[in-house]
């Protein structure tokens, strides 16, 4: 029988416990399932992201033996993990930017709860903004996007990417510079 973890259980000791007890890492799952979901919806749409939220999962189960447990918050590692199985859709997600920014409108397609999803977005769907997010670099696209919507410090985006924080600063510091050249400085 698998007994169920308080909240404030940190990520790292339910993973540990999961390498012997491999259901135990539902846990995890049930705790940020969401969350990735929602982000790979921001970041590709609904079509892909029931695909992408679960391959992360699939692949962080696969990997979980390997989690450094000395770091509590696995949140930075999942979205790390999101990102990269992201990118393999990179394709997709620039022509999610282009194609408002060439209309110039909403997709009238767009079903309530993503035109929602969309406003608290800070104006995703806005065409200036589309076209600045399909333009910059990946990886600060990358870097921005994780810090914007999955709330994570410049470092812990640095960590979640494989990169340095430094790097990562830099990176954040220039899609913002780019977003700001495309956008004007009141992101309309």
């Amino acid at each position: 029988m698998t007994r169920a973890f308080p909240a404030q259980t940190a990520d790292a000791v339910i993973i540990e416990q999961s390498w012997r007890e491999p259901e135990r890492f539902s846990a995890i799952f049930d705790r940020y399932y969401t969350e990735i979901h929602g982000y790979a919806t921001r970041r590709l749409g609904t079509g892909l992201a029931d695909d992408v939220a679960a391959e992360t999962f699939l692949i962080v189960f696969d990997k979980r033996t390997g989690y450094d447990i000395s770091r509590d918050d696995a949140r930075p590692w999942l979205y790390g993990i999101a990102s990269n199985v992201i990118a393999r859709h990179r394709r997709a997600e620039v022509r999610r930017y282009r194609a408002p920014a060439k209309a110039g409108t909403e997709d009238p397609a767009e079903d309530h709860a993503n035109r929602v999803a969309g406003e608290v977005d800070a104006g995703t769907r806005k065409p200036r903004l589309a076209r600045a997010l399909a333009e910059i670099a990946d990886g600060d696209r990358d870097v921005l996007l994780l810090v914007a919507w999955a709330e994570l410090t410049s470092e812990e985006a640095g960590r979640a990417l494989g990169i340095p924080a430094g790097t990562a600063w830099s990176q954040l510091h220039q899609a913002r510079k780019k977003i700001q050249a495309f956008t004007g400085k009141d992101g309309r």
